[in-house]
């Protein structure tokens, strides 16, 4: 029997990469609007990419079609 081809979510492969080490890695939140109230240390460190971990991780590799 043929094995079936896992889709990827496209909507996940947008949002999340994965690095060479097998990392996921996401943006952080709240950098779009309303930046005036935020400092500027804060909106620096937005621009830094998180490591996503735990169960939500196993879930992204899953929709990525790495599991």
């Amino acid at each position: 029997m043929k094995k079936i081809k896992v889709k990827t979510r496209k909507g996940v492969s947008r949002r999340f990469h994965v690095t060479g080490a097998g990392k996921i890695m996401r943006r952080i939140q709240n950098r779009r609007h309303l930046r005036n109230n935020k400092s500027k240390k804060a909106i620096r460190n937005y621009r830094i990419p998180v490591e996503v971990t735990g169960k939500f991780a196993v879930k992204i590799r899953k929709m990525l079609g790495l599991a």
